[in-house]
């Protein structure tokens, strides 16, 4: 464990019970997302993605696309 991490559990144990319970609980639901994100980025891309990439710059290199600003959209 990190200095950082084990400081911050230190300074937590100070909180009541309910903060520290509504802490756990939020640090648990971050590190799930956190995971699962890792494992999302791990993998590899769908080739209907890169399909649709070259699609797209394929297009664009036809002329057959125009430029649109934010509020155009």
């Amino acid at each position: 464990m990190t200095s950082l991490l084990t400081q911050a559990f230190e300074k937590a144990q100070s909180l009541p019970e309910y903060l520290q319970d509504e802490f756990a609980a939020q640090f648990l639901e971050d590190i799930e997302d956190e995971l699962r994100w890792l494992q999302t980025l791990s993998q590899p891309q769908p080739i209907k993605l890169d399909q649709l990439a070259k699609k797209a710059l394929q297009n664009s290199v036809n002329g057959q696309t125009k430029i649109l600003g934010f509020d155009q959209l």
